[in-house]
């Protein structure tokens, strides 16, 4: 017997006052209504209803039964209404994961202008540089570079990435500017290890029309694109940087591009998330914001390379 479901069908009946009403309420016939009432009854052992052709009143036993599990059951109406009207609700938590350098360059700067927007919206913002689960890590809202997820999640591109050699104009007076891809092998550069495999990741250049893969002799690795760009700052040597997170050193001087027209832009910058239905409208308000505002800070790359 399932009692959660017997007893909310007797505490139907007695509001009702009429088991063809809760039968009705229940979108269940009257004779299952009625049975599993009596079910209850052979359960507990004793009568809840004094029934007649023409009325219906608890007994004793069943006063008592409705005055202790009623309260209950309007927690749990309560409780389930709640949850269903929060669906509609901006208000409340939402949980974004991000690469450390779309995070801290693209989206930390969107959430002050969103919660102006929706000041009861908050954030947990995880910074991580490899794939998160959405599901496993409870997340609503999951950002990458590189190439769309692979799994069942729905995702929108927010624009591209553009890479270009850069180095400060202290390196370039000491070793000279390189004028080809070949030159670059004399130089010093950086690396960058791939967070999912560890390994250095060769340099994605545009030569002659196509896009080549070149092994560079690096003199320092990283796991991160904020390490290897405070490197670069400091003049340890070249390294291929993002475009839109050295925007504001390009414009200052404080880097200078090399060899722009290798600049490739073969991969991009995603959101991803689950499918939308159920979805807190927090949530799509923030995707939907998210995909207006994110564009608009990556559009400016190839102009800062002008």
């Amino acid at each position: 017997m399932d009692k959660a479901r017997v007893v909310s069908l007797f505490i139907g009946v007695v509001r009702a006052k009429s088991f063809s009403q809760a039968a009705v309420d229940a979108g269940l016939t009257p004779q299952a209504v009625s049975k599993a009432v009596r079910q209850l009854e052979d359960h507990l052992g004793v009568r809840l209803f004094h029934r007649t052709t023409r009325s219906l009143s608890l007994t004793e036993e069943g006063a008592r039964l409705f005055e202790l599990a009623n309260p209950g059951l309007r927690l749990l109406d309560e409780a389930l209404d709640h949850i269903q009207n929060s669906r509609l609700e901006v208000d409340g938590l939402i949980r974004v994961v991000a690469p450390m350098s779309i995070g801290n360059t693209i989206l930390v700067p969107l959430l002050p202008e969103f919660q102006r927007r929706y000041p009861g919206a908050h954030f947990d913002v995880q910074l991580d540089d490899h794939f998160t689960d959405l599901v496993e890590s409870k997340i609503d809202v999951g950002f990458r570079a590189g190439n769309p997820p692979e799994r069942n999640l729905i995702s929108r591109k927010l624009g591209e990435i553009l890479l270009v050699p850069c180095a400060t104009p202290g390196y370039l007076a000491l070793h000279g500017t390189p004028q080809t891809v070949a030159d670059l092998q004399q130089h010093r550069c950086t690396g960058f290890l791939h967070p999912s495999t560890g390994r250095v990741m060769a340099w994605e250049l545009q030569v002659d029309g196509a896009t080549v893969y070149q092994e560079m002799p690096a003199v320092a690795r990283f796991n991160t694109v904020e390490g290897e760009l405070t490197a670069v700052l400091n003049g340890l040597g070249i390294g291929q940087l993002p475009v839109f997170m050295v925007e504001a050193e390009l414009a200052s001087g404080a880097l200078v591009p090399l060899l722009s027209q290798t600049a490739t832009s073969n991969s991009g910058v995603f959101m991803y998330y689950q499918q939308r239905t159920l979805m807190p409208l927090r949530v799509r308000h923030f995707i939907d914001f998210v995909a207006e505002r994110a564009p608009q800070r990556l559009a400016g790359q190839r102009a800062a390379l002008a």
